[in-house]
């Protein structure tokens, strides 16, 4: 799915569910987890569950929720009260183990088959405890329904005394979630960047994602949607580039030949792909269609 900008909507603030619709954001993820208060967590649900009930079909954006973590009480009645509601993916936190994940996707079916829905959510993982970074291949493959990992950095870093602005840790957690995911054929979100006034720095961590193949970043301000939905479209070079390509292995195909030079670079098959990915969003970008 089309995920440039994923915007973080806490659950409990009803008043700025409108306004996230209405921005330039890719995608929304409504927070039922950290953004809500213990003594918020009912009413959340009840307030997002009627929001979703009133959006028109297709909803005009991506919509996520992240639910509380499968290990909590909550989780069951976040599931409950979402079920049929238009929801795209499921973002469950604190991923660690496959069969708790296996198991959580099939209380989710299972809430699903209760309520006689026929929308059948996606899941996005968070990488974000040592344990799950160190078996993020092992998740992302998990089970049919899993789209995604994103990364917590919060969670991930604070807790061991990694500096978030170390640069080398930050490439090494990027790189592994990444092959992790391109294991699974699924993508990497890149995480929130929490301060909100240093758009220089936000740019910067997009730019770092993007060289690393991640598809999108986390917003927690929709000052930060701008950066990450330019960063994440290729850019004016990749663009004819990636169509020049395209447009060469369809002939190099029907003369049957596997290696090719266009614009003086070797081409085969590792690089048509590419070319074929990069064509595939600028088209699906231009044609409105994020899913």
């Amino acid at each position: 799915m089309l995920m440039r900008s994923k915007l973080f909507v806490p659950g409990s603030r009803p008043e700025l569910f409108g306004k996230a619709l209405a921005s330039a954001a890719d995608a929304l993820s409504f927070d039922l987890e950290d953004a809500v208060a213990d003594s918020q967590k009912a009413r959340a649900r009840a307030e997002l569950a009627k929001f979703l009930r009133e959006l028109p079909a297709p909803a005009p954006k991506i919509i996520v929720v992240r639910v509380n973590a499968p290990t909590t009480i909550e989780f069951g009645a976040d599931i409950d009260a979402l079920a049929g509601m238009p929801i795209d993916i499921i973002n469950l936190p604190m991923a660690e183990d496959r069969d708790d994940v296996v198991d959580a996707i099939g209380r989710i079916e299972r809430s699903e088959a209760l309520h006689s829905s026929d929308r059948q959510a996606k899941v996005l993982l968070n990488i974000e405890t040592p344990k799950g970074l160190r078996k993020a291949a092992e998740l992302a493959g998990a089970h049919p329904r899993v789209v995604g990992l994103q990364i917590g950095y919060a969670d991930l870093l604070e807790p061991c005394g990694i500096a978030r602005s170390d640069g080398s840790a930050l490439a090494h957690i990027r790189l592994t979630v990444r092959f992790a995911a391109a294991e699974a054929g699924i993508a990497a979100y890149d995480g929130a960047f929490a301060a909100v006034k240093d758009i220089d720095g936000y740019r910067a961590e997009c730019e770092a994602a993007k060289r690393h193949g991640f598809a999108g970043k986390s917003c927690i301000h929709p000052s930060q949607i701008a950066a990450a939905n330019e960063t994440f479209m290729p850019d004016s070079a990749e663009i004819p580039w990636a169509r020049k390509v395209v447009s060469a292995a369809a002939e190099a195909d029907a003369r049957g030949v596997g290696a090719y030079l266009v614009d003086g670079q070797m081409i085969d098959k590792p690089f048509v792909e590419r070319a074929r990915a990069i064509v595939a969003l600028v088209d699906r970008i231009q044609a409105g269609d994020p899913r």
